[in-house]
Order: structure tokens, then sequence, then C-alpha cells
């Protein structure tokens, strides 16, 4: 197992890693919209904040060697359903076919007060 780390992606700010690998597998923690540069939110609504979680994404995978067309498995947490349409434009920026697996949901609340949440598991090939 190893710890997998990046200054260009929100520190852990619990007991948590960013990413860990095991074998020739990444998971990520899920990432909340938070700009590692400022520690705030990226400004905006859903799109931007995906946009935001899948950078810090794409930073940690990059820490391991990876690319997000390592990428086999997304989770996708979301505080409204309603979001989805625009949550599903920006992240089909981030991906090309074939596409990783995805479950999306809606959740009561997110990290302080996120409106999307991301995590993903990468295949190191």
């Amino acid at each position: 197992m190893k710890v997998i780390s990046t200054k260009k992606a929100p520190a852990a700010i619990g007991p948590y890693s960013q990413a860990i690998r095991v074998g020739n597998l990444v998971y990520t923690s899920g990432q909340i919209p938070i700009d590692p540069a400022t520690g705030a939110f990226a400004e905006g609504g859903i799109k931007e904040q995906t946009r935001q979680s899948l950078n810090n994404v794409k930073a940690i995978l990059e820490e391991e060697g990876l690319a997000m067309d390592n990428v086999v498995k997304t989770t996708v947490f979301m505080a409204d359903m309603g979001d989805f349409a625009e949550m599903n434009g920006v992240y089909a920026e981030f991906f090309t076919e074939p596409y990783p697996a995805r479950s999306a949901v809606a959740v009561k609340t997110l990290p302080k007060g996120a409106l999307v949440e991301i995590e993903v598991i990468a295949e190191a090939k």
C-alpha cells in the first residue's frame, strides 16, 4: 500500500489520505471543489465546482504518473440531482471513450456545503 499526496489538490483535513495505491489500482478520496491555491471553493455554481473537483482528482492522479484516461470508475455525489445535466456537461470534458463506469447520487449534504464531491478508482496500465 502506498499513500499518494500532492500540494496541487486540497490537503486531507481528517484521518484519511488524498489517495491510496494498492497494486495497480489507485483509490482517491472524494474531492470537493476547494482550490488548493486559495483554500476556498471555486467561485460559481455546479459547473465551476465540478471542474474544480475534477481538477483536484486529476492533480492527485498526476502525482502518481496517471491521467484521467486511467480512471475505471467514478462516484459523483451531488447536493441536488437537479444539477445533473450541468455537472455531466463539465464531466464530459474530462473523459473520453471508453468512459469509466459511474455512479451519481444525490445526498442530503456534502462537506463544507459543497454542491459536488467526486471520487475515482484508476488503474495503472
